[in-house]
C-alpha cells in the first residue's frame, strides 16, 4: 500500500529523529542537574560529556557531506 524505501527511512531517523532524541537528552541532563544539585561544576561536566557525542555526530556529518562534494 505505502511503500517506503530503507534509505528513507534510515536518512530521517539519522537526520530528523536522532538530533530530536539529542536535545530530548539535553533536557533530561539540565533537569537531571537541576534535582540533584549538582552545582555548576557537575552540571557543566554532565553537559560536556554529553556534548561531545552531540560534537561528534554534527561532525560525522560534515565530513560525509565534505567528501560527497569533494571526492565523489
Amino acid at each position: 500500500m505505502f511503500a517506503i524505501a530503507a534509505s528513507t527511512v534510515t536518512s530521517w531517523g539519522l537526520y530528523v529523529l536522532l538530533p530530536i532524541f539529542i536535545a530530548f537528552l539535553f533536557f533530561v541532563i539540565w533537569d537531571l542537574s537541576k534535582k540533584s544539585d549538582a552545582g555548576r561544576a557537575g552540571t557543566f561536566w554532565m553537559f560536556l560529556a554529553l556534548g561531545a557525542g552531540f560534537i561528534g555526530f554534527v561532525l560525522k556529518i560534515l565530513i560525509e557531506v565534505a567528501f560527497k562534494k569533494w571526492f565523489i
